[in-house]
């Protein structure tokens, strides 16, 4: 029996029992397996994904979370687009792209792309809007600490969040900040006169913890939450920074993490991202917008 084309194999929704093909298909391409990452975004967003003719797990897989009203969404971000080695530079990266496109229909389009995958992106459509740094390594702070109190987020918190993220994000994410406390290892909140005026999560992939989401009124509250999440954790940590926060940009490599990759924020649909970047530090993962 013939194989067929691989224009001809179906695109198929993902559900969370893809997680460990999914991981596996992160593991051929080079990339950590996160099947903590994968079980959030399955779950949280929809998965599409084509299938080994040969019957060997998936051969490509993205991610798409999607905001505001589930029916019809104001903003939709695209994540996690792998192909496997063994089918890479065969056009499967531009099929599945493509369909992410059409499928959208007028629902604006968002990504964080690497500089290998911007070129096919900008040949869809999706124009760069922003950028985003990567930083890594063990924080110890510099200087004075910020003298804003945080502390852990407890359950009478989250209308509060939910409120503030909607302002920040400029459309409703409760589907995914009513995650975080079971996704995070710790989910912690800024706290001015009885106020929440910012909130930041940090949570495992493989040896490191990832910072985000970050948000806060201005970066002395960002400060105060990244420190106060690094003096509980012995991990390495991980995050994706706006680069137009320049002075948290240096005050986090002048307390020890290190410059990793540059990200180009893209979008397709809408000439900027809704909501105030200014409070907008950096997000839970790219892979969500």
């Amino acid at each position: 029996m013939s194989t067929p084309s691989l224009s001809a194999l179906p695109i198929r929704r993902l559900t969370p029992r893809d997680l460990l093909a999914c991981a596996d298909l992160s593991e051929n391409r080079g990339w950590p397996r996160e099947e903590h990452k994968w079980g959030l975004l399955l779950s949280a967003g929809t998965g599409y994904g084509i299938d080994d003719p040969d019957g060997n797990g998936l051969i490509a897989a993205y991610v798409v979370t999607r905001y505001g009203p589930q029916e019809r969404p104001d903003l939709a971000a695209i994540g996690m687009v792998l192909v496997a080695e063994r089918y890479a530079r065969q056009g499967i990266g531009r099929r599945l792209m493509e369909y992410a496109v059409e499928e959208a229909g007028t629902t604006p389009l968002t990504l964080h792309a690497t500089p290998l995958g911007r070129p096919l992106y900008e040949q869809l459509g999706f124009k760069v809007i922003g950028r985003a740094e990567m930083v890594s390594g063990h924080l110890t702070p510099v200087g004075p600490l910020p003298g804003i109190a945080t502390r852990p987020a407890t359950a009478e918190d989250l209308t509060a969040v939910l409120r503030l993220d909607t302002e920040v994000f400029g459309h409703d994410r409760m589907h995914v900040i009513t995650r975080l406390p079971a996704f995070t290892d710790q989910f912690r909140v800024a706290v001015v006169d009885g106020e929440i005026v910012g909130y930041a999560g940090v949570w495992p992939n493989m040896e490191t913890h990832v910072v985000g989401p970050l948000v806060a009124r201005d970066t002395e509250t960002a400060k105060a939450l990244v420190a106060s999440l690094a003096a509980h954790t012995d991990r390495p940590l991980r995050t994706d920074i706006d680069v137009r926060h320049e002075e948290l940009l240096t005050w986090v490599k002048e307390s020890g993490l290190e410059h990793i990759a540059d990200n180009a924020v893209m979008a397709y649909g809408t000439p900027e991202l809704p909501g105030d970047w200014t409070r907008r530090f950096a997000p839970l993962t790219v892979a969500a917008g």
